[in-house]
């Protein structure tokens, strides 16, 4: 957990201007030569590990990271054990 934690806070300190250097580099208005001045700034200056895609959604009770229900960030182990016995405000097991 304490990585996926650091990764998420690097990500939001460098969220903003990895935006607009990707932004630029993926402009096809802008001549080359500056957007291959603008990869070499990624590349630099911004750390690989704060992209979006590489975050992965954990559980926060387990940390495990398959099968997670996004809404609750809980996996889905955890999240049938608290449904069953309604720690869930507003879920419900299914009985029909």
């Amino acid at each position: 957990m304490r990585r996926d934690a650091k990764r998420r806070k690097m990500a939001g300190q460098y969220a903003e201007e990895r935006l607009r250097l990707v932004a630029m580099k993926r402009n096809d208005i802008l001549p080359i030569e500056i957007r291959d001045l603008v990869e070499k700034e990624i590349q630099e200056k911004i750390p690989r590990q704060t992209a979006l895609r590489q975050l992965t959604f954990r559980c926060v009770v387990t940390s495990r990271p398959r099968g997670v229900v996004h809404r609750w960030r809980f996996s889905r182990i955890v999240f049938r054990s608290l449904a069953d016995y309604n720690k869930l405000a507003g879920i419900q097991r299914a009985m029909w």
